[in-house]
């Protein structure tokens, strides 16, 4: 279970306040605000929520809350905070936790934390080596199907702009532990209050680096290039899980294996472990000038103090299916994001500065296989049918070339002849993407897409590239709350893998829900 520590300060009374400030504040500003409106001069403080406000183009600024602490403020006394801490006591128990993305990490992190024997395999290579393989990849065109955009240590999130917001409500506790955890291995503190914190590829990659060497050093055994081929089952319990390497066994496994692993997800079916398919989405990237998205939010190009302006955007209408913008990367790159040679899909990822020139966001519509089929479908039916759309796109050049169309055209019904500049390492290809997306899926992208031209000034003169196919997992484990699985009592499936987790909050949190719930029976 979890224990909240609360802890005073005395002699101080707290005040919360609100304040406005302009986008590149100071910090002698911020003081300066808090003396004036409070009429004190000793305090500290501490920012507790920082969000823009650019509703209107001409005040954009950040609405600021603080904390306050001080002698001179009247009112009642100390000051109570609560502290996240897991129990610990030596277990004789051993946990095996597949994937070393947010939800098997912190699943694995949390046991270990508590007194478990943990083991973490990782079916790719350490970061370090990811990032080579990666940048030959994309001078090569050679992919390594263990280690690429997908695979490899701290999974897809390691590479993508490092999102930290997630609009599930309960699960408080376990961000902030996530939070203090990620602040620990060196994210910048601002995510703590920022309103839509992120990290960055290139903090993420330092950071599982630290967490991982902090894992191992506390104990813990991180094992790469080890990827789960078989699982031993008998008297409706996991009793081991095999690797190149051999078998290992242990009282309790936790499956973390994200939204790519089509091999394990028909291994762990035909092994008898119950998916049911689920609503999921798909789409292509669309590609703009980062400044014309400043502009068209800001109204100037670029503003002192922030970075690159980000968008999100719906659509429904009654007998369409829902469009909408997902993982919008300011400042960023579109990546080739396939852990398969024979497939082609992209993806978005920005670094910390978000200072490239380009921005990008998945533009999909929300669908559910049945609908696609107009049938039933059973789980390894939905994976093969979204594996053959995904190698449907990759036949298109036989390479990994984006087939792309500019908005524009794709509007009125042309296939571009050429384009301008991208950030995506591989070719544009000119495609008419009513070949290569169903029918049901283009009709809902057009209309949605002339919904988002009129909310958002120039977003026609984007260019729309690849296949957006990871949004979320079309299949989804059969699984009790708190992630157990239902036919196996001894496994636990987590994270985007499971169906239940989207982006890498909910996803850490996921892993911890299950790794408490493990504590519980060891208790």
């Amino acid at each position: 279970m979890l224990n909240y520590r609360k802890s005073s300060t005395t002699g101080s009374t707290r005040r919360v306040l609100d304040v406005k400030l302009p986008t590149d504040f100071t910090v002698e500003e911020l003081k300066k605000k808090i003396a004036k409106k409070l009429g004190i001069k000793e305090f500290s403080y501490t920012i507790e929520k920082q969000s823009l406000d650019a509703r209107e183009k001409g005040n954009i600024h950040w609405n600021i809350r603080v904390g306050v602490s001080s002698p001179a403020l009247p009112g009642p006394g100390p000051r109570y905070s609560e502290t996240f801490s897991i129990p610990y006591k030596k277990r004789d128990k051993k946990v095996v936790v597949v994937g070393s993305g947010p939800a098997g990490f912190f699943a694995a992190y949390t046991l270990l934390t508590a007194g478990f024997d943990v083991t973490l395999l990782e079916q790719g290579p350490d970061v370090d080596t990811r990032v080579k393989d990666i940048e030959s990849f994309e001078s090569t065109g050679e992919l390594v199907e263990n280690s690429n955009y997908a695979f490899g240590e701290g999974g897809a999130g390691t590479f993508s702009d490092g999102k930290l917001t997630s609009r599930t409500k309960s699960i408080s506790s376990e961000r902030a532990f996530i939070f203090d955890t990620y602040i620990k291995g060196g994210a910048p503190e601002e995510i703590a209050y920022l309103a839509h914190p992120h990290l960055g590829s290139d903090n993420l990659r330092k950071i599982v680096k630290r967490l991982r060497r902090d894992f191992m050093e506390k104990g813990g055994q991180f094992l790469f290039n080890a990827k789960v081929g078989n699982i031993e089952l008998a008297n409706g319990k996991m009793q081991a899980v095999e690797t190149a390497s051999g078998k290992i066994g242990a009282h309790y496994f936790i499956f973390a294996i994200g939204h790519s692993s089509y091999e394990t997800y028909r291994m762990l079916i035909r092994k008898g472990v119950e998916f049911r398919v689920k609503p999921f989405a798909v789409g292509c990237r669309v590609e703009h000038a980062q400044e014309m998205i400043n502009l068209a939010q800001w109204g100037q190009p670029s503003l002192p103090g922030l970075k690159a302006a980000e968008y999100r955007l719906t659509f429904q209408k009654s007998n369409l299916l829902p469009v909408y913008s997902f993982c919008m990367c300011p400042g960023g790159k579109v990546v080739p994001a396939t852990a398969s040679k024979s497939a082609n899909i992209v993806n978005g990822m920005s670094n910390y500065s978000r200072n490239s020139a380009f921005a990008n966001a998945a533009v999909v519509a929300g669908v559910h296989i049945n609908e696609l089929l107009d049938k039933a479908a059973e789980p390894l039916e939905a994976l093969d049918w979204l594996q053959q759309l995904e190698e449907r796109f990759f036949q298109f050049s036989n390479s990994y070339a984006a087939p792309a169309c500019r908005i524009s055209d794709f509007l009125c019904g042309n296939v571009s002849a050429a384009f301008s500049k991208s950030s995506y390492p591989f070719a544009l290809v000119p495609a008419d993407f009513n070949e290569l997306l169903p029918v049901k899926v283009i009709e809902s992208l057009k209309e949605g897409i002339k919904n988002f031209c009129r909310k958002l000034r120039g977003f026609e003169e984007g260019v729309m590239l690849g296949l957006e196919s990871k949004t979320s997992s079309l299949v989804q484990a059969v699984r009790e709350k708190n992630g157990r699985c239902g036919a196996v009592e001894n496994l636990y499936i987590a994270g985007e893998g499971s169906g239940y987790a989207g982006g890498i909050v909910s996803s850490a949190a996921d892993g911890v829900k299950a790794a408490l719930d493990i504590i519980s029976k060891s208790e």
